[in-house]
């Protein structure tokens, strides 16, 4: 088909694309905010560990969504991004995605979010209909406060309520080791913990604290999540999870959001695999080998998997069907 000769009625058009997890590399807590969330400053990272999205449009009179799901998500939010994005788009046909899950719910990881992120990336394509980066962003921002990043990928600096983001540099494709341990944290619960502990350090010492995390993020210098403190105080056996992390070898080792997944960087693959062995089969968690994934690669794996349908790379991906 040429550019410029619009999307023909009838056929769908088809992709199957990841949507990656995140780590956050750093996390402080500021004071509460007017709008009623706390001010934040967080490093986020995208990693290997994805969940499997097949996604299908098919232009028609009507639009519908349909959604197949093995795990029955209430409210799952690739419904919500769908129809915001065909609205936004003016597309109209049936919408059809099925979804894999294998990002740990609940877990800090981003998973809900970086799947209607997928959505927002891909169904434009699949529609053949522009919408531009500043609209997605809005976009993302209105279905949950981590889906902005996933239009970006890579590391990238988060403030205010973590949707503020300041793309950081690429950086080596780190090996680690996540640990999943199934266990609930409610993160109003830890917020609420939390708050009445944020006048113990002034907000500058925080902010100068992260800022010099971010400046030097090769030196492998101290990171923090302050959410540590609480969750681990209701869930001891995190603490000892990070610990046992660290005896391990891990240079870094960190509970993610406000958990309860924690995940630790090694210096390089064979002790990433001597952990995972030594811990199989002793009673352990959901253990998964990962990779820190750069925003080069990141968007390289979306020009991939929507290639039948763009012919350059732009970000984010358009489809060869616009002017």
């Amino acid at each position: 088909m040429r550019p410029g000769a619009g999307v023909p009625a009838g056929p769908a058009r088809r992709a199957r694309v990841r949507a990656l997890a995140k780590i956050n590399l750093d996390l402080r807590v500021l004071a509460k905010r007017p709008d009623g969330y706390h001010e934040l400053r967080t490093i986020f990272q995208t990693i290997s560990l994805a969940d499997i999205i097949d996604i299908a449009f098919t232009p028609g009179r009507k639009t519908s969504i349909e959604l197949e799901d093995e795990l029955n998500i209430p409210d799952n939010l690739v419904v919500s991004a769908a129809r915001l994005a065909t609205e936004a788009i003016g597309a109209r046909g049936r919408v059809e995605m099925r979804l894999a899950k294998r990002i740990p719910m609940g877990a800090g990881l981003g998973g809900g979010s970086s799947d209607a992120a997928a959505i927002l990336l891909a169904l434009p394509v699949l529609a053949g209909r522009p919408l531009e980066a500043g609209k997605m962003r809005e976009l993302g921002e209105q279905l949950g406060s981590d889906v902005p990043f996933f239009l970006l990928g890579g590391r990238a600096v988060g403030i205010g309520r973590g949707s503020e983001l300041f793309p950081l540099p690429d950086a080596p494709a780190r090996a680690g080791v996540l640990v999943a341990p199934g266990i609930h944290v409610s993160t109003p619960d830890a917020y609420r913990h939390l708050s009445p502990r944020l006048t113990s350090e002034s907000p500058q010492n925080k902010i100068s604290s992260f800022q010099s995390q971010t400046w030097d993020l090769a030196s492998e210098a101290p990171a923090a999540n302050d959410f540590e403190s609480v969750v681990f105080e209701q869930h001891g056996e995190l603490a000892l999870l990070k610990k046992r992390l660290i005896r391990a070898g891990a240079s870094t080792a960190m509970l993610t959001g406000s958990g309860s997944a924690l995940f630790g960087l090694f210096r390089n693959r064979d002790e990433v695999t001597r952990t995972i062995e030594e811990w199989k089969g002793s009673g352990m968690p959901d253990l998964y080998r990962i990779s820190l994934v750069n925003r080069a690669r990141y968007r390289a794996m979306w020009w991939r998997a929507l290639g039948p349908y763009i012919d350059r790379r732009v970000w984010p991906p358009r489809s060869y069907n616009l002017q």
